[in-house]
């Protein structure tokens, strides 16, 4: 509605050292900028941190959405590189 641009699972460039070595698929690439990654669990874990800050590191971009819709109530955590 706002004209923002997302993509859905877009496959995004991972290099290592400067070197590609494959691609990473999102759930949501938002603006280009901002990888969303959608969880169905209990809680958002700190393993879920780490994975989104992996992807951060090996795309180059800075920050991450993860949005959990398995808690009772909606959760959500913001991480930056």
């Amino acid at each position: 509605e706002r004209g923002i641009p997302c993509e859905a699972q877009p496959r995004i460039p991972v290099s290592y050292r400067g070197r590609p070595v494959g691609e990473y698929q999102a759930d949501l690439l938002v603006d280009g900028q901002i990888i969303v990654e959608l969880k169905a669990c209990k809680a958002i874990a700190d393993e879920h941190v780490a994975q989104a800050l992996h992807y951060l590191t090996a795309t180059g971009l800075r920050l991450a959405l993860l949005i959990n819709f398995g808690a009772p109530k909606l959760e959500y955590r913001r991480v930056i590189r």
